[in-house]
């Protein structure tokens, strides 16, 4: 009989935290900061898959790692988010009730299944003013620290952050706030530690508008993109929109049926005209 080797919790605890960085470290990053209109969430993106969602009305949802599992905790947390709202009232459903089921779900992954989810993930609420924004931050293991107007994940998040934390201002337009992430994002991974200018093609960008009313969700893309990299302004009207909109009303059904039209206002023949027996 072939003998077991032991190794103790704290051991089996520090492996899985050193694969799951790893994991989350060969990824690109992602930030998300705030601004005098909203959030802004801006990731290092050259594919065609979202590591930027929106998850309701004002809450936005970020991820880095590995795709097909945060893209599982993303869908998640939609169904979640529509249950509550459904149920209760569209206001009861915050981004804090969302970011304790992720904290619950990834710190039982993480404990009790051989394989850590290897995502870093952040769930983002707009409020009334700056002061109101909230933004969680839930690691492999289920921590969750609410971070204080900018957070950056994956690949080398320390030194973004660093970038953040010395110029970032609440109150700076959205131009100068997109300028100041696409900096920090190109800040790290360049030749021989240089830094990198990111285009337009390089980035998935969205913001939570707090001026509009409803879904405060707004993908930002193409010519408007390029514009803002620009350092000029955009109209709010061209910023963008959300990835799907309700669907149209529809035509209203007919009351009346094809059959019942063709006999309508035909008076009834008496018996005698039937050709029945009297």
């Amino acid at each position: 009989m072939a003998m077991q080797f032991y190794a103790s919790p704290e051991q089996v605890q520090r492996d899985r935290s050193e694969y799951a960085r790893k994991g989350i470290a060969r990824g690109r990053s992602a930030v998300v900061l705030t601004y005098e209109g909203g959030i802004l969430l801006v990731a290092e993106n050259i594919t065609t898959l979202r590591k930027i969602s929106e998850i309701y009305d004002k809450i936005a949802f970020a991820a880095v790692g590995r795709y097909n599992e945060f893209e599982a905790l993303r869908r998640g947390g939609v169904r979640m988010a529509d249950m509550i709202g459904l149920s209760y009232d569209r206001r009861d459903v915050t981004a804090r009730a969302l970011a304790n089921t992720y904290t619950q779900t990834l710190g039982a992954i993480f404990s009790e299944t051989q394989k850590p989810y290897e995502v870093e993930i952040c769930v983002a609420q707009v409020g009334a003013s700056p002061e109101q924004d909230e933004l969680y931050r839930i690691t492999y293991d289920g921590s969750v620290m609410d971070e204080p107007g900018f957070m950056a994940m994956g690949g080398q998040s320390e030194a973004i952050a660093n970038v953040l934390r010395e110029r970032h201002d609440s109150a700076a337009e959205l131009q100068v706030a997109l300028a100041l992430a696409a900096e920090a994002l190109g800040s790290v991974g360049g030749e021989n530690g240089q830094t990198r200018t990111l285009e337009a093609k390089q980035l998935e960008v969205a913001v939570l508008d707090r001026r509009r009313q409803g879904r405060a969700f707004r993908r930002i893309a193409g010519a408007a993109l390029a514009t803002l990299l620009g350092h000029e302004a955009v109209p709010n009207a061209d910023l963008g929109d959300v990835d799907s909109a309700p669907p149209a009303p529809a035509e209203p059904k007919p009351t009346v049926s094809a059959a019942s039209a063709d006999t309508e206002g035909k008076a009834e023949k008496p018996d005698s005209e039937k050709g029945g027996k009297a």
